[in-house]
């Protein structure tokens, strides 16, 4: 219907505008009436623009501390300009058009204009409309341009209260010289991909629109799945696969409800890498169409802003990055990794039309994506959404897939530092290492192992998770036995690996019996004075020492270090390992007498062939100490609190030997006359081994028996008995009957039951009353006195032990298996008797 100048519109009805010189009329019906010419003076409120429609079962969402949109006044002040930003998808037209659409209903607007802001021709035009539609002065109608100009004007000036809504900004350019001027009845809500300093002005405020939570998510597909229970049988693990995107939950809705599809089943889909996104979701060809009016399917809304991004500075760049992100860790990727040698390298290769010249092209990519909301980057971490990596390894084939893997995973071994202080880094770099594997787990594997691998599995055990690193070795060599035509010196790398761990994790006959299957194997395959079977052999004899047998370590160990001089040579890092080694469990076996000339003997050849600052050499500085404090106590406290100085600022206050350390320190101050300063140190050890270790980790155990002896060396016997009666009820769950901390810890409770003047029997090897006395052993065990357990001293209780076991990180020795060759070292831990 047209009309020629009619009648003002009753107040029941709104005016919105369809095009230049004219309006559409909406009752409260819906009806709409086109082509209509208002009169000069129009009938308030007015409505310019279409307002989309809020989606089916929208949700209430927080923002900025408020739990949901009550106080929209807050969000949407009067004379403000809010910017609402985010990735596609996350619902920054629904926010805008629900604080539309309630400050209209409350009666809080005069004007509401809901303009695309797509184009600068778009928002021209929007303005123009507008214009016509207030009866603006100076609007004709027939120039957009000089009639917005006319409207803008209007807007400074006008009593009305306005609210000015421009939609999907592209390019902040566009706005230039259009931005709606800042006054006390009016608002500006603006939504947009971007963010940035081109989009920072005067009272204007970004609000950063994310993804539902969890909690959001969940709630809005029950309630989208309403009335059919029997497909909504999964929805949580559904909107974690989806990471909780708006654009892809209401899609995948709509899916799941045509397709009559339950959200497991939907699960077992989405995690078939063969099944593609749009498979996933509906589309606009499909009869029912996109839900909810979207125009687009969530794969496309993200490719567009992929496009958008590889257009930007530097051009070409942006798409490989992100290729490089995808097949990384969503939640936390250094940044740092992608401008290593690896990651420089193989982006030069994928941009033939852009030069990478150094860091700083690359970090210009980052901030590209940055501000076009693909990527949050900060000064150390990038996030990336899984939906926007699920888009961009659907352009791969499997080919360029495996080949984007090796190349990510190439970046993320150079990234890794040879010791990682910090824990959360540290697991960030291990949640990307087990990403790229489960996208590259075949070309990671074969071959040749991938050195990330190993770092992740070691890196898991250096946290203080030593089980941790024996499961991830198993789950390997299981990944790697699989294969068909798979590398045998590999499989038989990761064995190796593996037995290093059990003895770390407290459980050295686990890694002898590993040890020694592994043995006969490597001789066959590689040869009796390969590397890896000279290293396993030292590490066969570490664990035999370690499981309680110290004649059987230095009896192979004193046939292992003519090999390693022959073969390797006197210099060769095992050998100067294995030397360390076998004068640790010699003064085990037969005493101390004469071992600090050995070990400072050691301490020059180990400082002159690995350096002041190795591990190894700490490890000898550590012992040279512990030795030092059988006869000058206040020498071995200055030497042990540089060693420990050291390792703090070279390994971290957590790592494995720091704890050590921080052991042995503790219990010289209780031997220069500090008991109460030392009992604290090792209550702050304690938790920290708990922590870091693990409550039944051996350390945790030795150190509560450190705690138990002192507290009795305090004065208090019955205390110390008391708690060496539940220490050892958990060494024997932990260790067996037959380890040598079970033996000292029977003598101590016994000897502290005397003082105590108790009198009982000690605890046997089931954790009930044994007839055996002190001297014996049960189950065959060895029955050791404490000189057996390693350096001593003397005391009212028992010797002080050396029986803890830590390792020298990865020594990377040439050979044909690509995983390092590690070896165990040994570093002595007192037990503190005074």
């Amino acid at each position: 219907m047209s009309f020629l100048r009619p009648d003002p519109p009753p107040a029941s009805f709104s005016t919105e505008a369809s095009g230049t010189g004219s309006v559409a009329l909406r009752d409260n019906y819906g009806t709409v009436a086109t082509n209509v010419i208002l009169p000069r003076d129009a009938s308030w409120p007015v409505r310019v623009g279409l307002v989309p429609r809020l989606a089916d079962c929208f949700q209430d969402r927080s923002l900025e501390g408020n739990s949901d949109f009550a106080a929209v006044e807050e969000t949407v002040p009067g004379g403000s300009t809010t910017l609402l930003s985010g990735m596609g998808g996350v619902g920054k037209t629904q926010f805008a058009a629900s604080l539309a659409e309630r400050l209209w209903r409350d009666g809080q607007l005069d004007l509401l204009v809901w303009i695309s802001a797509t184009s600068r021709a778009g928002i021209l035009s929007g303005y123009a409309r507008a214009g016509l539609a207030v009866a603006a002065p100076g609007v004709q109608g027939t120039d957009a341009e000089a009639d917005a100009a006319q409207f803008h004007g209007w807007l400074s000036a006008t009593d009305r209260r306005w609210l000015i809504v421009l939609d999907t900004l592209e390019r902040s350019a566009d706005l230039q010289g259009l931005w709606p001027p800042s006054r006390d009845l009016g608002r500006t809500v603006l939504t947009t991909r971007l963010r940035g300093v081109a989009l920072n002005g005067p009272d204007q405020r970004l609000l950063q629109i994310d993804t539902f939570t969890a909690a959001e998510g969940a709630a809005y597909l029950q309630a989208r799945l309403e009335g059919h229970p029997d497909l909504a049988d999964d929805i949580d693990g559904v909107v974690t696969d989806l990471g909780s995107l708006p654009l892809a939950l209401g899609q995948a809705s709509a899916f799941l409800l045509d397709e009559h599809v339950p959200c497991s089943q939907y699960r077992t889909r989405w995690a078939d890498r063969r099944v593609r996104l749009d498979d996933l979701m509906p589309g606009p060809e499909d009869p029912n169409g996109l839900p909810d009016d979207y125009q687009r399917t969530v794969a496309v809304t993200l490719s567009l802003s992929v496009e958008a991004a590889d257009r930007a500075r530097p051009a070409g760049l942006a798409r490989p990055v992100l290729e490089m992100a995808s097949v990384l860790h969503p939640a936390g990727i250094p940044a740092s990794l992608f401008t290593t040698e690896a990651a420089h390298n193989w982006l030069t290769h994928q941009c033939s039309n852009t030069q990478v010249n150094g860091a700083g092209v690359i970090h210009s990519a980052l901030r590209s994506l940055h501000r076009l909301n693909l990527m949050t980057v900060d000064s150390s971490n990038v996030i990336v959404h899984a939906l926007v990596q699920r888009v961009i390894r659907e352009t791969k084939t499997d080919e360029e897939l495996t080949d984007l893997a090796w190349a990510a995973a190439d970046a993320l071994a150079e990234e890794w530092p040879e010791v990682a202080n910090d824990r959360d880094y540290a697991q960030r770099l291990r949640d990307n290492a087990a990403t790229v594997y489960g996208y590259g787990r075949e070309v990671l594997l074969h071959p040749d192992i991938h050195p990330v691998l190993a770092q992740a599995a070691s890196s898991l055990g250096e946290s203080g998770d030593a089980v941790g690193a024996v499961a991830a070795y198993e789950r390997l060599h299981a990944d790697i036995v699989r294969m068909p035509n798979h590398d045998s010196g590999s499989a038989l790398n990761l064995r190796h690996l593996m037995a290093r761990w059990q003895v770390r994790a407290g459980n050295p006959s686990e890694a002898v019996a590993t040890n020694a299957a592994l043995l006969p194997a490597l001789i066959e395959v590689k040869g009796p004075e390969h590397p890896l079977t000279l290293a396993t052999r030292n590490n066969l004899a570490q664990a035999q020492g370690e499981s309680g047998n110290p004649d059987a370590a230095v009896s192979a160990y004193r046939q292992l270090l003519p090999d390693l001089q022959r073969v390797l040579g006197p210099s060769d890092p095992l050998t100067l390992v294995a030397r360390l080694n076998n004068a640790h469990w010699r003064g085990v076996a037969g005493g101390p007498a004469g071992a600090a000339a050995e070990y400072e003997q050691m301490l020059d050849d180990f400082e002159h062939v690995l350096g002041p600052d190795a591990f190894e050499t700490m490890v000898v500085r550590n012992n040279l100490a512990l030795l030092k404090g059988l006869v000058d106590v206040a020498g071995a406290i200055t030497d042990a609190q540089a060693v420990l100085e050291k390792q703090l600022r070279e390994l971290g206050p957590e790592h494995p030997s720091t704890l050590k350390t921080r052991s042995n320190f503790a219990t010289m101050r209780a031997k220069a006359g500090d008991l109460i300063g030392s009992i604290e140190a090792h209550r702050q050890l304690l938790a920290d081994r708990a922590r870091v270790l693990g409550p039944e980790h051996p350390d945790t155990l030795l150190t509560r028996a450190n705690i138990a002896d002192l507290r009795g060396t305090a004065g208090d016997p019955s205390g110390a008995a008391a708690a060496y009666e539940q220490i050892l009820v958990d060494q024997l769950r932990v260790l067996g009957p037959s380890h040598p901390d079970v033996t000292i810890s029977r003598q101590s409770l016994h000897e502290w039951r005397e003082q105590a003047g108790e009198g009982r029997p000690p605890i046997a090897a089931d954790g009930g009353v044994s007839t055996l006395g002190i001297g014996e052993s049960g189950d065959g065990g060895p029955c050791t006195d404490a000189s057996a357990e390693g350096i001593l001293t003397s005391g009212p209780v028992n010797a002080e032990t050396a029986v803890d076991v830590s390792d020298t990180g990865l020594v990377a020795v040439e050979g044909d298996s690509t995983a390092p060759i590690s070896t165990c070292v040994n570093g002595s831990e007192h037990r503190p008797k005074i």
